[in-house]
């Protein structure tokens, strides 16, 4: 009786469904492996942090061998993932044989090793804004070991340049990876200027449009979210600008929600759990309106 219900089961498992078929790209190659795209950001991590990451090396010749081996690593696996995750690209039609995919990807991996010392600049600019930001950061080595903005900041980065050069999934997967460690999600398409910081960092939400400028700290819980959607004639939700754009040194407190293509005018402070729908002039201070304090006898609850 077991072993019947389990040979049911596998044999109605078994069958490609139309649903499934429906969902799965086009053309038979493997899929882009999520253990593998986990290596692939250790490997970044060692080479862009590689005193932290790695055994300390204060002889640049030796540190060179050990960046180049990693570097080496990183282009083979990242290739190879790039070539997996570009069937999912819907406007590659002229990528239609295994060698243009591998050709494709190997000129997206260049680009991309190539702008590793500019993705190294602006992740030492982060650890320094959240040192700068924090008193509870007695030194760098913390913020770089244990603050969940650095974690979230090395997936984010590196997607972003990858979603830049047109890989499908895999950027998604990269800052998935970091939303389901530290809370903080940010879509790769988000474009985030230099010294960025976010303190706690849990429910932190900021979606794929939005555009943030240089010394900007958010606290936990903001939303730089969407206020509504547009369609197509077919119904089919149309991919346009509908996040918040964010201008220099501003300050976002505790669970605040900034939704739709607003502008936060440079060196503004978003106070706490403002919901806020509308543009804001420079210099401004959006504050909520003090608790009405309101006695209450008998009974539970408020």
């Amino acid at each position: 009786m077991n072993n019947d219900i389990l040979l049911k089961n596998v044999s109605l498992l078994s069958k490609i469904t139309d649903q499934e078929r429906r969902m799965m790209p086009a053309v038979e190659a493997p899929l882009p492996s999520v253990e593998q795209v986990k290596q692939i950001v250790t490997l970044v991590k060692s080479i862009i942090f590689p005193d932290y990451f790695n055994k300390r090396q204060s002889d640049e010749a030796i540190r060179s061998y050990y960046i180049g081996v990693h570097m080496e690593e990183l282009k083979q696996l990242l290739t190879k993932q790039i070539a997996h995750g570009l069937q999912f690209c819907e406007d590659c039609d002229a990528i239609n044989t295994k060698q243009k995919v591998y050709e494709e990807a190997s000129r997206i991996t260049l680009e991309f090793l190539d702008a590793l010392p500019e993705i190294k600049r602006l992740l030492y600019t982060d650890v320094q804004a959240m040192f700068d930001n924090d008193p509870a950061a007695p030194n760098y080595g913390e913020v770089i070991f244990c603050y969940p903005v650095m974690n979230t900041m090395t997936h984010y980065r590196m997607a972003h340049k990858l979603h830049q050069l047109g890989v499908p999934v895999l950027p998604r997967i990269i800052t998935e990876l970091a939303h389901s460690k530290t809370g903080i999600d940010i879509h790769p398409g988000a474009q985030i200027g230099e010294y960025f910081a976010i303190d706690h960092g849990t429910g932190v939400v900021i979606g794929e449009t939005s555009i943030i400028g240089n010394h900007v700290t958010l606290y936990q819980g903001v939303t730089l979210g969407a206020k509504s959607f547009k369609y197509d004639e077919q119904g089919n939700m149309l991919n346009v600008p509908r996040h918040p754009i964010i201008e220099d040194n501003v300050t976002v407190y505790s669970n605040a929600s900034i939704l739709g293509r607003i502008t936060i005018g440079h060196h503004s402070i978003i106070g706490g759990n403002i919901w806020l729908t509308h543009d804001v002039a420079p210099y401004s201070r959006i504050l909520q309106s003090k608790a009405v304090d309101v006695s209450y006898e008998g009974g539970l609850g408020i």
